[in-house]
Order: structure tokens, then sequence, then C-alpha cells
């Protein structure tokens, strides 16, 4: 369910979290952070995406976005219900070790968490966007650089 967070503003600079449902860690194969890159840069030439600093981590991801001509929630509900559909054919497909355990999480996320769906629920329903300020850009460009560095994935931002 949703928590209330909204985009007010649909062309401002917005900090957003997608997280998977569950905190299932997908991303700790490329083939699915690979999914996500695509969709972001698929939207950024053919939305108007605006990606100003993002991180992916194993099981969400951070971003700072903004569509100057469009409306970002609408890019984002189109960016996440295709990584939604390709991360599930994805899993179907490669040499998942970890296959049937997924899909039984991503269909019991769909009956469970919302109506609309009927078959899979790989993302939750929040982004938790807030609206960036001047003076809280950096702040939280920092905090997604930092992210892999207090992971202990790499060294350096």
């Amino acid at each position: 369910m949703s928590s209330g967070y909204r985009i007010g503003d649909q062309q401002a600079l917005h900090y957003v979290t997608f997280t998977i449902v569950e905190w299932i860690d997908v991303f700790t194969r490329r083939v699915y952070r690979d999914i996500v890159l695509d969709s972001f840069r698929y939207c950024q030439t053919n939305k108007g995406l605006q990606v100003h600093a993002w991180v992916i981590m194993s099981n969400h991801v951070h971003a700072i976005l903004s569509t100057p001509e469009g409306k970002l929630s609408d890019v984002i509900r189109d960016l996440k219900g295709h990584t939604s559909k390709a991360i599930v054919a994805a899993v179907e497909s490669e040499n998942e070790s970890r296959r049937e355990w997924m899909i039984a999480r991503f269909v019991a996320n769909a009956v469970v968490t919302h109506a609309r769906n009927t078959n899979y629920q790989v993302w939750t329903h929040d982004n938790h966007p807030l609206q960036m300020q001047s003076h809280t850009i950096k702040q939280r460009a920092d905090y997604i650089h930092q992210n892999p560095v207090r992971a202990g994935w790499v060294d350096e931002p």
C-alpha cells in the first residue's frame, strides 16, 4: 500500500528509492542490474528522463531523477512496470538457482499487496519520492554514492 509519498512538482528533481518486495537480493546478478540500467537508458532517450545520480544495491535502487518536459510519476510507473516484467522473464529463463523461491515470493506479493496485480509483484509500490531543494541535492547524491562503500562493495564512491 502507498505510504502517502507523492510527486507534487512533476518536473522537479526527486530523490527516489525503488525497493524489491521482501528485500529479495535480486541485483546480486548482473543480468538483473542490466535490466534496470537498460530501462534507465530507454527512458532517457524516449521519455525525457534525466538521471542525476543513482546506485543499484542488492535489493533496492536509489536515484535522483527528473523529467523537465514530462510527468515523472508516469516515467517511474512505466520504468517499474517494464523492469518487473523483464526481471520475472529473466528469472524464468536464466540459470537461476533461486528461481522457484523468487517466483513464489513475487506471486505471493502480488496476491497480498495489491488487487491490480494478478501475476507478480517485484517492486514495492512506494518510491518514497522526496523533492530536492538546492541545499539537499549534494547530501542525497553523497548518500547515494556512499551506499556501496558502506556496504563494503567498493573502497571509493
